[in-house]
C-alpha cells in the first residue's frame, strides 16, 4: 500500500495558518488589598513577632486569600520587609514636600504628629522583629531600603537648601541622611523609645545642622591656599 507523502511546504503553510492564542491577562493588583495585607503585617508583627507571625495569620487578618498573599510576596521576609518600608512611608506626611523656605523648618514639618498610642505601637512592631534582621534577603540591603523613604526625602529637603545657597554644596548630604536614620533606628531599637518631636529637635539642631552649615574645608582650596 502507498502512503501519501507530505509536502513539508504545505505543512509548515498549515501550521502557520492557525490562529495564535491570545496570552492569558491577570487581574490587576488591588492596591486596597495591598494596603489591607501590610496593615496585618504590621498589626501582625506587634501582637506576635516577626518569629511567632505566620503567612496563614496575615492572610487571615487581612481578609486575603492565600494564593492572593503568594503571589505577591513569596516569603515572609519579603512581606515584612514590604510592610515595614510602607509603614515608614504613611509615617511621612502625605502630599508634597514642605517648603518652608527654611532647612530647619522643612525637616522638622516632615514629622508626622503621631498619638501616644500609635507611637507605642510603633515601638512594638520594632521590638518584634527577632530574628527578621537575620535573615538573608535582609543581611545585605534590607535595612537600607526600609529606611529609604525617609532617606530620599531628607536629601530632597538638604539638596533644596543648597540650591538657594542656604548651606554650602560641599556639605555631605548623604552622610548627614544616613545619620538621620541610623540615629532613628538607634533610639527604637536600641533604647526603646518613640522617636518623637523632642527627640528630632535635637537631633536637628545638635547634630544635622552643625554639620551641614560647616562642612569640612574643600581640599583643593586648602591645598592652593597653602
Amino acid at each position: 500500500m502507498t502512503q501519501k507523502k507530505t509536502d513539508p511546504d504545505s505543512r509548515s503553510s498549515t501550521q502557520d495558518s492557525e490562529p495564535c492564542k491570545p496570552a492569558a491577562v491577570g487581574r490587576k493588583r488591588d492596591p486596597g488589598l495591598d494596603e489591607k495585607i501590610l496593615q496585618a503585617t504590621i498589626d501582625a508583627l506587634a501582637d506576635l513577632g516577626f518569629d511567632g507571625m505566620t503567612m496563614d495569620m496575615v492572610a487571615a487578618r487581612g481578609k486575603s486569600g492565600k494564593a492572593a498573599l503568594y503571589r505577591r510576596w513569596p516569603s515572609k521576609t519579603m512581606l515584612v520587609k514590604d510592610a515595614l518600608i510602607w509603614m515608614s512611608r504613611k509615617h511621612l506626611l502625605p502630599g508634597s514636600l514642605p517648603d518652608t523656605g527654611n532647612l530647619r523648618n522643612d525637616l522638622l514639618a516632615l514629622i508626622k504628629p503621631q498619638s501616644i498610642q500609635e507611637g507605642q505601637r510603633k515601638l512594638q512592631v520594632l521590638a518584634g522583629l527577632g530574628s527578621f534582621w537575620k535573615q538573608e534577603e535582609i543581611a545585605e540591603t534590607g535595612v537600607t531600603e526600609i529606611f529609604e523613604p525617609w532617606a530620599e526625602a531628607n536629601r530632597q529637603l538638604i539638596q533644596r537648601a543648597i540650591e538657594r545657597g542656604e548651606i554650602s554644596d560641599r556639605a555631605e548630604v548623604d552622610q548627614a541622611c544616613k545619620v538621620i536614620s541610623a540615629m532613628t533606628s538607634y533610639r527604637s531599637l536600641i533604647e526603646r523609645k518613640a522617636a518623637d518631636r523632642d527627640f528630632f529637635v535635637s537631633l536637628i539642631d545638635c547634630v544635622i545642622l552643625p554639620a551641614l552649615l560647616n562642612p569640612p574645608a574643600d581640599p583643593a582650596a586648602k591645598k592652593k591656599k597653602n
